[in-house]
């Protein structure tokens, strides 16, 4: 095992501060991104494997053939976490591993791939929280409409009660969905996520789908046997307008609508918004939405997990922006008319503003504008170009990143937010989707020829926040 590295020279706040009580510390992976074994013990091919076999679809010609690894080197993965002191684990199940098909016969060798991880997660004291989904859906459910189908919400919620029923014994804490907007909007209209496909109406008809797979996967999780503390992951991000020009105004209600309410609205409020349904009328009608699916989505949950990376500063247009040659149109339905502005912010390797205080201002927004269960941060963490130097991977702006970040949320905290959790995005450098393996956002580095682990002064950084809970 590889010694964690000596605290990095980052500069960081000294204030001493710290969290409640039971506080959770943990780190967050996802199957795709780190298991490999795509083709062994029975699992099925899923909308990954099928879009990195496309030519052009992934930035650097990849695939999560090998990943990480993690599929044959869990063991050693989860000794890395206990070794940093964490005391859970956040780690996606890979569907297709499970239900090769997405239904019928469940496959006894990829399901016994996660009996084994979570006993293994048991024995070094670490807490498993398990996300049923996180983008690999079946191929064999997308050659049959996918998320655009109805019936995808009914098997997913099948898909959820057997997991539970195998693993719930030991699993306390489910997350149904991870960032349901990237499924719907990454996948059905900018095309840049499997499936890959640029259709708007396929798109929001996907995330009715989705949010209706959510609230029956969480009744049947808590309709179970056994004790379930379910939520569901979605990424917010604070939106503010460029300017104070009612065009900028305008386009800052807009994308906040298409990014954030028009999935807290209906997951507590049982609606989708008025002002984004409207938006939406010239693309689509709303007519796949049917009696009774918002008292299913608004099933009330125990927790409510926030993925939150960066802001935006929303720009109006006179007219829509073309979309340039060999460009993407807009994961946005009907924003073309909506562009970023550039407030001359710091940015990570993404090109993503760093925003700290987005995230406070976040928590508050969502904690006083809707009837929100406790709060998971369930990701938070940072792509940026990390160099090996004598075997050490020393990442100060990590350091920065991550601490600010925590900072914040204490300062939500003060505000009288609930905030049970954070998981640090991610344990290890991974398949990052679109980008490959261009991006590395681990506190642990992955060599992926040789798939030496190597932890980062971050890990390190990060270990000492949570063993002192907070800052002494």
């Amino acid at each position: 095992m590889t010694a964690l590295p000596e605290t990095s020279s980052a500069t960081v706040g000294s204030t001493s501060r710290s969290f409640p009580e039971g506080f959770v510390w943990g780190a967050a992976t996802a199957a795709f991104q780190i298991e490999g074994a795509t083709s062994e013990d029975g699992r099925g091919p899923s909308i990954w494997d099928t879009l990195c076999a496309r030519p052009g679809a992934i930035l650097d010609g990849s695939d999560g053939t090998v990943a990480c690894d993690h599929y044959h080197r869990w063991e050693s993965d989860l000794d890395l976490l206990a070794d940093l002191g964490l005391t859970a684990y956040r780690f996606s199940i890979s569907w297709p591993r499970v239900l090769p098909t997405g239904r019928g016969e469940v496959n006894a060798p990829g399901l016994a791939f996660y009996d084994r991880l979570v006993d293994g997660l048991h024995e070094r004291g670490i807490e498993p929280f398990v996300t049923l989904y996180h983008w690999d859906l079946p191929q064999a459910l997308e050659d049959l409409g996918g998320w655009r189908n109805r019936d995808t919400a009914f098997r997913f919620a099948e898909y959820a009660a057997l997991t539970q029923h195998r693993l719930g014994d030991r699993v306390t804490h489910w997350t149904t969905l991870n960032e349901p907007w990237c499924s719907a909007f990454l996948g059905h209209a900018s095309g840049e996520h499997a499936p890959g496909m640029t259709d708007p109406v396929a798109a929001v008809r996907a995330s009715h789908h989705l949010l209706l797979g959510h609230g029956l996967a969480a009744q049947a999780l808590h309709g179970g046997r056994r004790p379930a503390q379910v939520g569901v992951t979605i990424n917010l991000y604070d939106v503010v307008p460029a300017s104070d020009a009612r065009a900028d105004v305008d386009a800052t209600r807009r994308l906040d609508g298409m990014q954030n309410r028009w999935y807290l609205d209906p997951l507590f409020t049982g609606a989708y918004p008025a002002d984004v349904v409207a938006d939406l009328a010239p693309v689509t009608d709303m007519a796949f939405v049917e009696d009774g699916d918002l008292e299913i989505i608004s099933t009330k949950l125990d927790h409510l997990g926030i993925n939150y990376y960066s802001s935006f500063a929303a720009r109006g247009l006179a007219t829509p922006a073309p979309v340039p040659e060999g460009g993407r149109p807009t994961p946005w339905v009907g924003l073309e008319d909506v562009e970023l502005a550039d407030r001359g912010l710091p940015q990570t390797h993404m090109g993503w503003d760093v925003d700290p205080d987005g995230l406070r201002k976040t928590l508050v927004r969502v904690a006083r504008d809707y009837d929100v269960p406790p709060i998971f941060i369930t990701e938070n963490g940072a792509a940026y170009v990390d160099e090996v130097v004598d075997g050490v991977v020393d990442d100060p702006e990590r350091v920065a990143y991550v601490d600010a970040h925590l900072r914040a949320i204490l300062d939500a905290s003060d505000e009288g937010v609930d905030v049970r959790g954070y998981f640090v995005w991610s344990l290890l450098d991974n398949f990052e989707w679109a980008w490959g393996y261009t991006r590395r956002f681990g506190v642990v580095r992955v060599d992926y020829d040789t798939q030496l682990r190597t932890p980062k002064s971050s890990s390190r950084a990060y270990a000492a926040i949570a063993r002192d809970n907070g800052w002494l």
